[in-house]
């Protein structure tokens, strides 16, 4: 079989395999809601190696690619600012805004860094006590918790010239709008196992239960993923709609107590925009009231901005599991990893990066799918 030599260990990926073959009776669409997971699976071949039965639809797993617009324009402001040190992790650097990039505002004298921290960018604030230090926190549920501490930490030590631009996303609301979705064909989850590691799975079982979806919690490995698979099939042949946890070495059922603790003190949920989709009611965080001195939002007054999203950008289609990559006009012509039209295509998780690293000379491209077939115009 196609890749199956490089999995981990081939035998158990060939048997795995072999009883999802034997298990598939119909077709079946899985959604992975994680990015690295995207990743793997299309580096690997994992859905060239299953049934013809059995979909993946790579959802909105990509915290880069769900930023949205305006906030990546609101960052673009504020690091153009005189007095201004702008931290960043080096993926959110290519993402393109409105009219630029954070690599533009560089090379236009704006004082952007990557980190690899953000506590790297809580020094930096020591250090530049002259200087107004932002950190641009994004991400899911596992990169929420650092920051938390990060904004904790500032306050405990009275450190005043550092603040931090939010857009935390949260999954379980997430996957309640698909679902909502008409044009949603999302029958079972392979839920994002780091996720779980750090919230637990108490927020999934009334998701599977309201739309009668299997959940499987999955790791990020090939052969984790195929044992998602097979589990999430095996219950939908089954007709059962339960959560089950795939990844038990890393995921325990109440999460990290303590990283959630630490949530709960800094952030509150709140609405969220996510791009290529809309807002969310519930899907994110913002800084508590206790914290709300450090949100950069607020301090840099950048609450009023317009933007645009290209026209020939779909990724919002493909963000939503309606379009693959490929099927987009622009993949791999007007839109390249050097001439990104969205974030999907720069994103070290992106759905359209991970086919057009792996995938673009293999693929034949499929007929542009027009918008209104997808519901989205």
């Amino acid at each position: 079989m196609k890749y199956i030599e490089e999995f981990q260990d081939p035998a158990l990926a060939r048997r795995l395999l072999d009883e999802i073959h034997a298990t598939v009776t119909r077709p079946w669409a899985l959604m992975e809601v994680c990015g690295g997971q995207t990743h793997s699976i299309i580096r690997h071949g994992i859905d060239q190696l299953l049934p013809e039965q059995v979909e993946l639809i790579h959802g909105p797993g990509c915290p880069v690619c769900v930023t949205p617009l305006e906030v990546i324009d609101k960052a673009l402001e504020i690091a153009s600012r005189p007095g201004v040190i702008f931290c960043s992790f080096g993926d959110m650097l290519r993402v393109p805004g409105t009219d630029r990039d954070l690599f533009r505002v560089r090379s236009e004298g704006g004082d952007v860094r990557v980190v690899y921290s953000p506590l790297d960018a809580l020094r930096v604030a020591q250090q530049n006590p002259d200087r107004e230090v932002v950190f641009f926190g994004i991400g899911f549920e596992t990169t929420a918790p650092p920051n938390a501490m990060t904004v904790h930490q500032a306050r405990r030590l009275g450190i005043r010239n550092f603040s931090l631009l939010v857009s935390h996303v949260r999954v379980p609301p997430a996957i309640e709008a698909i679902m909502q979705s008409p044009s949603c064909r999302v029958q079972g989850f392979l839920a994002a196992g780091h996720v779980c590691t750090v919230m637990g799975m108490e927020e999934y079982p009334h998701l599977a239960e309201q739309y009668k979806v299997p959940i499987v919690v999955t790791g990020f490995e090939p052969l984790d993923i195929l044992e998602g698979v097979r589990r999430t099939v095996a219950q939908l042949e089954r007709g059962e709609h339960t959560v089950d946890n795939a990844y038990p070495r890393a995921v325990q059922a109440e999460g990290n107590p303590a990283a959630r603790a630490m949530l709960e003190d800094v952030f509150e949920v709140t609405d969220r925009a996510w791009r290529g989709i809309g807002v969310i009611p519930g899907s994110g965080w913002r800084l508590s009231a206790k914290y709300r001195d450090y949100d950069a939002e607020l301090r840099f007054s950048v609450t009023d901005i317009n933007t645009c999203e290209p026209a020939e950008c779909r990724s919002g289609e493909v963000l939503q599991g309606l379009l693959k990559p490929f099927q987009c006009e622009a993949f791999g012509t007007l839109c390249t990893p050097r001439t990104p039209l969205g974030a999907t295509m720069v994103s070290s998780e992106g759905a359209c990066a991970a086919y057009y690293l792996y995938r673009r000379l293999g693929t034949t491209p499929a007929p542009a799918t027009p918008r209104e077939a997808t519901g989205v115009v």
